[in-house]
C-alpha cells in the first residue's frame, strides 16, 4: 500500500512539473481516449436500440474470396456522430465527408467542401458560445488563483445582465445611430461589470470578515440572484407587450456591429476581440503586477503572503469583486449581443465556466482555448441532435466524457500543487518546532 502511495505521489509531482508541451500532449491523448470510449458506448447503445436499417455495419474483411466470418449492424454510426460533433460545429468544411479512407474531390491541397464559407452560421454559433465562456472561465480562474472558490458566477452573470439591460434602456432615448452604438455598448459592459462585481463582493466580504464558507455562500447566492432578478423583471421591468418574462427590447444600435458575420447570427467578431483582449489583460494583471503577485501568493501560500504585508482580507474581497465583474460582463454580452433584451431562463454559462477554468488549469491564456473547445462541443451537440438519430441524452454523455477526460489531468495537477503547498507548510511548521527545541513547553510550565 505504501509503495502504491509513493508511486501516486511521484506521478502527481511529475504532472505538476510537466511543461506546456507535455500538458498539451496529455490533453490530446485524453481527448483521443474519450473518443475511443465514446465510440464503444455508441456501438453498445446502437445494439440495444431498435431501428429499421443499420447505420453502421462492422464486418470481417473477405479478401481473395474468403468467407465472411461476421457482419454486425448497429443503429448508430460513431463516425457520423463525431463528424457532426466536431466538424458540424464548423459548418461541415470537408468536401466528401469524414474518415481516414474518404477521398477529397478537390485533391489533398484543397480539402474543403465546394461552397463552404468560413463565416457560416454554425461557426458564428460556435464563436458566440466561445465568447461568453471566455468571460465566465476567466471569472472562475481569477478566484481559483486567489485560493477561493467562486461557484457563483452564474448569479453574478444574471445580475450583470439585468443591470446592463436597464442601463441601456434608460440611456437609449438620449442617443441614436453610430453615436448610440459607441455609447451604449461600452455602457452595457461597464454597468454589467459593476453589477456583477458588486454582487461578487458579497461572498468575498462574508469570507473575509465572517469566515463563511465561500462554496456554500456562492451557491446559495445563485438562487438568490435568480429569484430576485426574476421577481424584478416580472413585476417591475416586464415588457407589457410580451408574454415572456423579459424586459423591453434594446434598440438595434445598442448591439455590437456584426461586421464579418450575418447580423441574424447574433455574433460580432468585435465581442470576441474584446474577450481576447481581456484574456491578455487578466494574464498581465496576474503575472506582471504587484496586485497579481499578492493575489497569487495569497492563493498558494496565505501565511507567507500575510507575513510579507499582504492584506489577506482585502485580497479576498478584491478577487471576488474582480471575478464577479468578469461574470457580469458575460451577462452583458448575453443581453446585448445574443438576446437583445434580458429574459429569465439564462443558460448555465456560469457553471460551464467552472469546467472551462479547470480545463485551462486556471491559466488565463488557456481559458481561451478551453472556451473554444467547449464552444465547439456545445455547437456540435445541436448539429448531432438534428442531423442524426442519436438520442440527445447519449450526446450529452459523449460531451461529458470528452470534458471529463480532458479535464482530469489538469484536475490532478491542481491537486498535486495543493498537496505540495500543504507539505511545504507542514515542513515549515516542523522546522519551527525543531528550532524551538521544545522550550515553549518548558516556559509554559
Amino acid at each position: 500500500m505504501s509503495d502504491l502511495r509513493e508511486r501516486g505521489e511521484r506521478a502527481l509531482a511529475r504532472l505538476v512539473e510537466a511543461s506546456a508541451a507535455e500538458r498539451f500532449a496529455i490533453s490530446f491523448a485524453a481527448l483521443v481516449c474519450s473518443v475511443l470510449v465514446g465510440t464503444a458506448i455508441i456501438l453498445v447503445s446502437g445494439r440495444v436500440a431498435d431501428c429499421t436499417s443499420a447505420a453502421f455495419v462492422l464486418t470481417h474483411p473477405a479478401p481473395f474470396g474468403l468467407p465472411r466470418l461476421f457482419s454486425v449492424g448497429f443503429c448508430y454510426d460513431p463516425i457520423a456522430v463525431y463528424d457532426r460533433l466536431f466538424l458540424g460545429a464548423l459548418g461541415d468544411p470537408l468536401k466528401d465527408g469524414w474518415g481516414p479512407l474518404t477521398p477529397f474531390s478537390g485533391g489533398p491541397l484543397n480539402p474543403f467542401r465546394e461552397g463552404w464559407n468560413p463565416l457560416n452560421r454554425q461557426i458564428a454559433v460556435t464563436l458566440r458560445e466561445t465568447t461568453v465562456l471566455i468571460f465566465t472561465g476567466l471569472s472562475v480562474a481569477v478566484a481559483f488563483r486567489a485560493g477561493v472558490f467562486n461557484i457563483g458566477t452564474q448569479g453574478q452573470l444574471v445580475v450583470g445582465g439585468l443591470a446592463s439591460a436597464l442601463a441601456v434602456l434608460a440611456a437609449a432615448p438620449y442617443v441614436s445611430g453610430l453615436v448610440g452604438t459607441l455609447v451604449l455598448v461600452p455602457l452595457a459592459l461597464v454597468v454589467g461589470a459593476l453589477g456583477g462585481g458588486a454582487y461578487g463582493a458579497i461572498p468575498g466580504l462574508l469570507k473575509a470578515y465572517a469566515d463563511a464558507n465561500e462554496v456554500i455562500t456562492t451557491i446559495m447566492l445563485n438562487f438568490v440572484a435568480t429569484g430576485v432578478v426574476g421577481y424584478l423583471v416580472l413585476n417591475h421591468f416586464k415588457d407589457p407587450e410580451s408574454a415572456a418574462t423579459q424586459t423591453r427590447s434594446l434598440p438595434e444600435y445598442a448591439d455590437f456591429p456584426a461586421l464579418l458575420f450575418d447580423p441574424r447570427n447574433d455574433f460580432s467578431i468585435l465581442a470576441l476581440l474584446v474577450g481576447v483582449a481581456v484574456v491578455a489583460g487578466v494574464y498581465y494583471l496576474l503575472t506582471r503586477t504587484s496586485f497579481g503577485y499578492d493575489l497569487r501568493t495569497s492563493g498558494l501560500q496565505p501565511e507567507a503572503a500575510e507575513y510579507g504585508g499582504v492584506d489577506a482580507k482585502r485580497t479576498v474581497v478584491t478577487s471576488f469583486a474582480l471575478s464577479g465583474a468578469l461574470g457580469g460582463i458575460a451577462g452583458a454580452l448575453y443581453v446585448v449581443m445574443i438576446l437583445g433584451q434580458y429574459q429569465t431562463g439564462v443558460p448555465s454559462y456560469g457553471f460551464d465556466g467552472i469546467t472551462v477554468s479547470i480545463l485551462a488549469g486556471n491559466n488565463p491564456l488557456g481559458v481561451g482555448f478551453a472556451a473554444l473547445l467547449f464552444g465547439v462541443l456545445k455547437s456540435g451537440t445541436v448539429v448531432v441532435d438534428f442531423a442524426t438519430d442519436v438520442p440527445p441524452q447519449l450526446v450529452g454523455v459523449l460531451r461529458g466524457l470528452i470534458i471529463l477526460f480532458v479535464a482530469m489531468p489538469e484536475f490532478f495537477r491542481l491537486l498535486g500543487r495543493r498537496a505540495e503547498s500543504v507539505q511545504r507548510r507542514v515542513g515549515r511548521g516542523a522546522n519551527r518546532v525543531a528550532a524551538d527545541g521544545g522550550r515553549g513547553g518548558e516556559n509554559d510550565e
